[in-house]
């Protein structure tokens, strides 16, 4: 697939569909609760989406049965909500979602403390202000003339630098009319390296980050990965466009 630069009128309709995503990760944090489950915010946020004139990009997606993902403490992606999953005062959940509206995918991830920020412990504390400010690091990098590789080695710098690791199997990804496009946004790599930015070119940045080592496993529902250690992971996310100048984050509320 050639990597999609899109035109004036197709990021007007894909800021719509971004709105809408932003707006969902939004109401999703509002309602977190200990004692809620994590199947009753995923049909909340269905309901969410589908009343903005918009579906969930998640649902069915190479069979995922929810409407966003949920990953809990030591999971880092690909979480499935399920009525027996029950958050707690002192978890981290990741909700990662995305809305499909007039033929384009919006898709932005947040990692929230359960109980308010003060509720989880210091290292969890940590580990979330440092992803959260990779994911900064890496689109300031998102301008034309640099590489791929100038955003992933800016969220890779940043994390090390905070003791953390990066798995590599996992990476952001050009977004538009198909959730997932070229090119593929590592969040480890050389400056310099990968595809060049270019004006029009509309992309997901998504540090995925883990507490004590990069190594993974896919427990055996086939989705959800875990750290391997079993410590804590965070990730966030933001689908941003590359403009001539500044980069413009789409799923940024205002």
């Amino acid at each position: 697939m050639a990597i999609s630069i899109k035109s004036p009128k197709e990021i007007s309709l894909m800021m719509k569909s971004c709105e809408i995503s932003a707006r969902a990760l939004e109401f999703a944090g509002s309602i977190i609760r200990p004692g809620i489950s994590t199947w009753e915010i995923d049909k909340a946020l269905g309901e969410f989406i589908k009343s903005r004139g918009a579906r969930p990009s998640f649902k069915g997606l190479y069979g995922f049965p929810g409407n966003a993902c949920f990953s809990i403490n030591d999971e880092l992606i690909h979480g499935i909500p399920a009525k027996r999953r029950i958050l707690k005062s002192g978890d981290i959940v990741s909700i990662d979602v995305g809305a499909f509206k007039s033929g384009f995918h919006g898709d932005n991830t947040r990692t929230f403390a359960v109980g308010g920020f003060d509720a989880i412990p210091e290292n969890a504390q940590r580990l979330l202000e440092a992803t959260e400010q990779s994911l900064y690091e890496g689109i300031k990098k998102a301008i034309p003339g640099n590489r791929v590789g100038d955003i992933s080695n800016a969220i890779q710098t940043h994390i090390v630098s905070r003791g953390y690791f990066v798995p590599t199997d996992y990476f952001g990804h050009g977004i538009g009319k198909e959730l997932h496009e070229d090119p593929n946004v590592p969040n480890s790599g050389k400056t310099g390296r990968g595809p060049r930015l270019t004006a029009g070119m509309t992309i997901a940045i998504e540090p995925m980050v883990t507490e004590t080592t990069d190594k993974t496993h896919i427990l055996s529902d086939d989705w959800t990965v875990v750290e391997a250690n079993g410590g804590l992971c965070a990730h966030f996310e933001h689908t941003v466009l590359i403009t001539a100048g500044e980069p413009l984050i789409m799923t940024k509320l205002c």
